[in-house]
């Protein structure tokens, strides 16, 4: 891996970027687990007014998907970004569901509390585009 994917991979947090049906931005924090050129998020447990989030529809329209981690800090030279865009699949069951739930709660914690009962998000990435100062 490189310094890059290594730097994303590390990040606890990042933010998921789609288009809706009509063209507009969507773009929502989300928690991840990669392995290789994939990234793994998914629809957990917490509370949520539904789980037919508007990243689904987004993603069952148009798959083409942007997932960004930064890193911020008062010391401008020290800043950096990692933008990762690919092709998101919702996956409800299944092995890649499996592997997406299995590589997120190893690196949550918290998901040892927090079911992970809806659908993994699973982005294969294209292209790795990274900025530092």
């Amino acid at each position: 891996m490189s310094e890059s994917s290594d730097r994303f991979a590390a990040a606890p947090v990042a933010r998921l970027a789609s288009v809706t049906a009509d063209g507009r931005p969507h773009l929502v924090p989300v928690v991840f687990a990669t392995a290789g050129s994939t990234i793994y998020t998914a629809v957990d447990g917490k509370p949520k007014s539904t789980q037919q989030l508007r990243r689904l529809a987004n993603i069952e329209a148009q798959p083409q998907v942007s997932i960004l981690v930064d890193h911020y800090t008062d010391d401008w030279s020290q800043l950096w970004w990692v933008r990762a865009d690919g092709t998101a699949t919702i996956h409800r069951s299944g092995t890649e569901r499996d592997r997406g739930c299995t590589l997120l709660r190893a690196k949550y914690t918290q998901y040892q509390s927090v079911p992970l009962d809806g659908p993994v998000i699973a982005v294969n990435v294209t292209k790795w585009s990274p900025w530092s100062a």
